[in-house]
């Protein structure tokens, strides 16, 4: 019965054996063709394309601080809130710089009343210096004339004198002449006395002669003194083109007043503009450090506005992954957070690596220097803006981007 029995059993063992051969040939092939499957899928990736899991999304960081110092009156925002492009965030109380802005008006105003009199005042010195020129210059003539005149007269004056010092001398002695005859009556007294008379007379005659003189001296002195005058006046009278070019010069000085004025204006209300300070684009408010009521500095950081249209990949590959890298190859972006990928390109490869451009850089002159794979810095665009329209991208977050080198 036990041979029996064996003799059963052995070609059911057979059957067995024969059932599991092509079943293991099969598995075995099976393993072989996933081994070559994925040998060729890792050839075909590590051929056509690289990628690198240190990367991140990086975007603006907008520091949004105040351009002038002040009081705080109103903060129109909130911690983490979007803002639209445009819109309002801090107020700045603006009374200081509203009457600042009055006062660079009435400034601008009375610089220009300024410019139009000295304006005006150019063809009037003109005119006026002109016309003082030839007055002078007529003066001058006239004076010189007039010293002529009275020197002529002074002329006749020593001539009369001296006339009439000869006819009271001739008189005189006819006079002496007469005084014995006079005596002795040889001549009437009649004629006596007409000769007295005429002494007398010729006397008086001299003393005329000599006031007269004397009054033609100070005329010709005072003729003299006209004639200097009459030169000092012809002297400032020809400074009339020296007169007109610093009368222009007054009035571009004016003009110049004008423009410093203007433009102090322009700034005035400038400063006032600033006191509203506004979103420069859309994004997520950070960081608000700013309250009402607080006093402000010019420069301080009062909020950072995160912006969220225009975003990009960082990715940091390493130096051996760059040989077949250029820009403008595809990449495909994979979002750690959402799963989701997303479309884009190769815009710039870093000019160094980060290492090089830390704060503090490596230093290898000492010797001892082990070799360290670097990374460089790969600048990756959305090709595809649509699909971060909901702004699920935020700065920071981490990515896969894998580029086709090939």
């Amino acid at each position: 019965m036990a041979e029996q029995n064996s003799e059963q059993a052995r070609p059911t063992e057979e059957r067995e054996d024969t059932g599991q051969k092509p079943r293991r040939r099969f598995i075995i092939i099976g393993v072989v063709a996933v081994l070559v499957v994925g040998a060729l899928l890792f050839w075909w990736h590590s051929t056509y394309y690289e990628d690198t899991d240190d990367a991140s999304v990086d975007g603006h960081l907008v520091q949004i601080s105040a351009r002038i110092a002040g009081h705080v009156a109103t903060v129109n925002v909130e911690q983490n809130q979007y803002v639209d492009a445009g819109a309002p965030l801090v107020e700045i109380d603006p009374s200081d710089y509203q009457t600042a802005v009055n006062q660079a008006q009435a400034n601008l105003e009375a610089a220009i009343a300024n410019y139009e009199a000295t304006r005006v005042n150019v063809p009037v010195i003109d005119i006026n210096a002109g016309s003082n020129l030839n007055n002078a210059n007529a003066d001058v003539a006239s004076s010189t004339a007039g010293v002529a005149q009275t020197e002529k007269q002074l002329e006749a004056a020593k001539a009369r004198v001296v006339e009439a010092q000869a006819n009271a001398t001739k008189t005189k002695l006819d006079l002496d002449r007469y005084t014995p005859l006079v005596q002795k009556d040889i001549i009437s007294k009649q004629q006596y006395d007409a000769a007295v008379a005429a002494a007398a007379a010729d006397q008086a005659g001299v003393a005329e002669a000599e006031a007269n003189l004397i009054a033609a001296q100070d005329a010709v002195r005072i003729a003299h003194d006209r004639l200097l005058q009459a030169q000092s006046t012809q002297k400032y009278a020809q400074t009339a083109p020296q007169q007109v070019a610093i009368q222009k010069a007054k009035a571009d000085q004016a003009a110049g007043q004008v423009d410093q004025a203007r433009a102090a204006l322009a700034q005035a209300k400038l400063n006032l503009s600033y006191c509203e300070i506004h979103a420069p684009v859309a994004g997520i408010i950070t960081t608000k450090s700013v309250e009402v009521g607080q006093n402000v500095a010019a420069g301080q950081a009062l909020m950072t506005l995160v912006s969220l249209d225009d975003v990009w990949i960082t990715a940091n590959f390493k130096e051996t992954q760059l040989r077949h890298m250029q820009v403008g190859q595809p990449v495909t972006i994979h979002v750690d957070a959402y799963g989701r990928d997303f479309d884009g390109r190769v815009k710039q490869i870093g000019g160094a690596t980060g290492s090089e451009l830390s704060l503090f850089p490596p230093e290898n002159a000492t010797g001892n220097y082990v070799k360290v794979v670097q990374r460089i810095p790969v600048r990756i665009d959305l090709t595809k803006p649509d699909e971060n329209k909901d702004h699920i991208l935020r700065p920071g977050m981490s990515v896969e981007p894998k580029v086709r080198v090939k």
